[in-house]
């Protein structure tokens, strides 16, 4: 889509990337561009692998978006806050306990982080086929951008991942099909002295994705810390027009736990960079709805490796099943304390961690 077609709005400036030292996760960066060809993709299929195995995340680049079409998105990000009013906001807010669904604005102070805090995060979430729901008037101009933009990461970044770990995973990844695999713009917003002392500094504490592949944008406002195989919590480091991918709940229980639902959450920012907003923009890939979330053991991976499985496979829930209990319980259930500090919760008889 030509620039000379799309509405002008103001241009979000992002903040200046901390200066501060910090211990940041070593992740395989891949370069999509080599991906292209059968020998570029034997040369990088094992590096994926692993670190999906061992870490769960991995940074993409040559992902085929120039740096001006991602800060275009994230400009209309950012007006997606700025330039829709309270009132419309909350005309188009979803109802995630209710419906099990993401679909539409999330308001501050919907979820419970610790001690009374409610969180301080705002969203906007859209389904990847934008017609399935209405937005706000502000939104309409955006849509067919919002759609080219769904698409990309579907068909540009997702299936290609994805098919580094056989095809048979691709196919369970299908654009028209009944899903939730969905758009993102997530905005956290400075909190009190006060609440980062009683939430220890914690926005959003660590959990895994229920989905299948989430990719992240790459923003500089550092925040995002993985859980490292070692135990301890490192930081992810910006890189600029980057992506950064990750493994959710539905991929380890299709692969029988050979690849990772990885852990990481969100704290605040280091010192430098406080005071700035964070601004996000994802796309969460799910595997369609009707998608039994079992160990495929027509891989030959499997069948070799063996499977670790997280429930019976006659209590295998579907992606529709998983996603509603996911999403209708996050930041609303009350969690039980565990010896070592961490929470639980059962899911569709799924024991799901929180970790503090």
């Amino acid at each position: 889509m030509s620039s000379a077609s799309v509405p002008e709005i103001p241009h979000h400036v992002p903040a200046p990337s901390t200066k501060e030292q910090l211990e940041y996760a070593e992740l395989a960066i891949i370069d999509l561009e080599e991906a292209k060809t059968p020998e570029g993709r034997a040369r990088l299929a094992p590096r994926v692998r692993d670190a999906m195995r061992d870490i769960g995340f991995i940074a993409l680049k040559n992902h085929g978006w120039t740096k001006e079409q991602k800060d275009r998105i994230f400009d209309i990000a950012d007006y997606t806050f700025t330039h829709v009013s309270d009132d419309e906001k909350r005309k188009y807010e979803g109802k995630m306990a209710e419906t099990g669904s993401y679909q539409g604005y999330k308001l501050p102070k919907y979820w419970h982080i610790a001690n009374g805090v409610q969180d301080s995060v705002e969203q906007y979430n859209m389904n990847r086929d934008v017609t399935v729901r209405e937005h706000p008037e502000a939104m309409r101009p955006f849509l067919p951008e919002l759609r080219e933009f769904g698409k990309h990461n579907h068909f540009n970044v997702v299936h290609p991942v994805l098919s580094f770990r056989r095809t048979l995973f691709v196919n369970m990844y299908n654009y028209e099909a009944p899903g939730e695999t969905s758009m993102r713009f997530i905005k956290y917003f400075p909190r009190t002295e006060e609440d980062e002392e009683k939430t220890k500094q914690v926005w959003l504490k660590g959990h895994t994705d229920l989905g299948g592949i989430t990719v992240l944008w790459s923003q500089p406002v550092a925040a995002l810390q993985i859980l490292s195989p070692d135990g301890k919590w490192r930081w992810v480091r910006h890189i600029e027009n980057g992506l950064v991918i990750n493994a959710g709940d539905a991929m380890e229980f299709l692969s029988g736990g050979y690849y990772r639902a990885t852990i990481h959450r969100v704290i605040q920012p280091p010192v430098d960079q406080r005071g700035y907003t964070r601004l996000g923009a994802f796309y969460f890939s799910m595997p369609d709805d009707s998608t039994r979330l079992v160990p495929v053991m027509q891989s030959p991976v499997l069948q070799r490796e063996g499977v670790n499985r997280r429930f019976a496979e006659e209590d295998a829930p579907s992606m529709v099943d998983w996603r509603k209990g996911r999403i209708s319980a996050f930041g609303k259930t009350e969690l039980k304390k565990r010896e070592d500090g961490h929470e639980e919760e059962y899911i569709n008889g799924v024991l799901v961690k929180h970790y503090n």
